[in-house]
């Protein structure tokens, strides 16, 4: 059952993603980060966190998980660390999904060729 309400709520959230492609003018890039920064607004607001645990990987994987790990790791780093876990603490939470990221780009570039249209 957890796969199904993780795969439900994942595809409602990219459902909203593609209904504000088809019916705004706002540019993709602006909706990527709308999603960003809804996800750490829900965390602040103590909402994606119960959020997250009923939809599971649904939750996560989505960019609002991207705003809700930076969040989460910031909220930690501010315990742990003080005032300094605001610059740590949303590197730190989100570096292995950072650097994945990277590695998968680079070799992507390195694997294709260009073309010119």
């Amino acid at each position: 059952m957890d796969y199904i309400i993780s795969f439900v709520v994942g595809g409602l959230i990219c459902v909203l993603g593609q209904l504000l492609i088809d019916k705004t003018n706002y540019t993709p890039a602006r909706i990527l980060t709308g999603f960003v920064i809804a996800g750490i607004v829900l965390t602040a607001l103590g909402i994606y966190k119960p959020f997250a645990d009923f939809a599971g990987e649904g939750a996560a994987v989505p960019i609002s998980g991207f705003g809700y790990l930076m969040a989460s790791g910031t909220e930690q780093a501010i315990r742990e660390n003080g005032a300094l876990g605001i610059l740590t603490g949303p590197l730190t939470a989100a570096a292995g999904g950072i650097c994945a990221a990277v590695a998968g780009s680079v070799i992507a570039g390195l694997l294709s060729s260009s073309k010119e249209k």
